[in-house]
């Protein structure tokens, strides 16, 4: 039996990589769970700090740390997800093995802070400091995932962090629940509307209102939009058009999500920033083509003109041209929905890339309890 602490970060795409994990731990007999979300909105004393309150990295971290101390049980393993939970957590890493996942580095996250609405420190010294305070803490770890390339080359270039020591584990879905295939594999009536998706909590930011432009701009009639967003400000915006539905109140994994994916013909998501979103991933498993920019590391997702097209961010033409595309080519859109379930079933299946994490937390715990009883051989002769 092994006894894995689990700290994950709770923003973002992040929660549903923790309701995922959550499932996927589930099903191994061979592991007692200790779960240690964190976030903000706790109303502890970090809420009302001054300086603390208003930095995201510094409450998280500072939570993780004093979950991971007050932990009932001893892992014999850690998992943090990400980074930012792992700032205090250094101490603990050298005497647990301990497992860093993220989808992206700071640096990585620096390369696209103009979509977070987030302004690079113009300090040179307070940058460079925590530039070294994460570059430690990466080295501090047994191992780092990444969910993908982009995040492990930049450990690896900029960081200088081995390479033997990251691995690429995508986050995934679960195939068999996702599995909508069937149903898109029925000939299209071209006289009929074709069924747009968007699916993002942060609206600007995802590009919702450069879809907004694109959808209102001579195209109204060749399309119905569901718009699955946090963002209830939208609601009055587009109230009184008939082709638009909008869903706020919908959650990670639930039944009328999944509905939405599967009644729908393309998944539309012109970001402005993201690193992997889970959304792609889920519109690959449900079978859909997929127009989305390349930022971050969604061309690990998405290939041109194989499972979906490319459009530059906050581009109302190149998205108009690219929906016109798909329009018109009936038979595109039935290929490169099969090319997207095909990529999903290859890089993103939930069952293989969960496991492989929970495999890898096994290896560094075992290898640890190896090494500490040859320790005490030793000691003992």
């Amino acid at each position: 039996m092994f006894n894995f602490g689990f700290v994950v970060e709770q923003a973002l795409g992040h929660i549903t990589h923790y309701q995922n994990l959550k499932y996927w731990v589930s099903k191994d007999n061979n592991i007692q769970p200790i779960w240690m979300p964190v976030g903000t909105g706790t109303n502890d004393i970090l809420d009302k700090l001054p300086v603390i309150r208003n930095n995201w990295s510094l409450q998280v971290s500072l939570r993780a740390f004093n979950q991971i101390k007050t932990a009932k049980l001893h892992p014999d393993a850690l998992f943090l997800h990400t980074q930012t939970t792992a700032l205090f957590a250094i101490p603990f890493m050298h005497r647990i093995p301990t497992i860093i996942s993220t989808d992206a580095t700071p640096l990585n996250l620096d390369s696209i802070a103009a979509g977070y609405n987030h302004q690079v420190g113009s300090n040179y010294l307070a940058e460079r400091s925590k530039f070294e305070w994460n570059k430690s803490t990466y080295k501090a770890a047994t191992a780092i995932i990444t969910w993908c390339e982009w995040a492990k080359n930049s450990l690896v270039y900029d960081y200088a962090i081995p390479a033997e020591k990251i691995t690429v584990i995508p986050p995934g879905v679960d195939l068999q629940q996702w599995n909508f295939t069937p149903s898109k594999l029925v000939d299209y009536d071209s006289t009929n509307p074709l069924r747009l998706l968007f699916v993002g909590g942060d609206f600007a930011r995802k590009g919702g209102y450069t879809l907004l432009e694109a959808v209102r701009n001579g195209i109204t009639d060749d399309f119905t939009l569901d718009i699955v967003t946090k963002d209830t400000n939208i609601k009055q915006e587009l109230s009184g058009i008939d082709n638009i539905r909008i869903h706020c109140d919908l959650t990670p994994n639930s039944q009328p999500l999944k509905q939405l994916y599967q009644q729908a013909n393309i998944f539309v998501f012109p970001t402005q920033a993201d690193c992997l979103p889970s959304a792609i991933t889920e519109a690959m498993a449900a079978g859909l083509p997929i127009i989305t920019t390349d930022v971050g590391a969604l061309s690990e997702q998405v290939e041109h003109q194989v499972n979906g097209l490319i459009v530059p961010p906050s581009d109302v033409a190149a998205l108009k041209n690219a929906l016109q595309t798909l329009k018109n080519d009936r038979t595109k859109i039935t290929a490169m929905a099969a090319a997207s379930r095909h990529i999903a079933e290859k890089r993103f299946d939930a069952q293989r890339n969960y496991g492989e994490i929970l495999n890898l937390m096994k290896s560094i715990s075992q290898k640890s309890r190896s090494q500490n009883s040859n320790v005490k051989i030793l000691h003992h002769v």
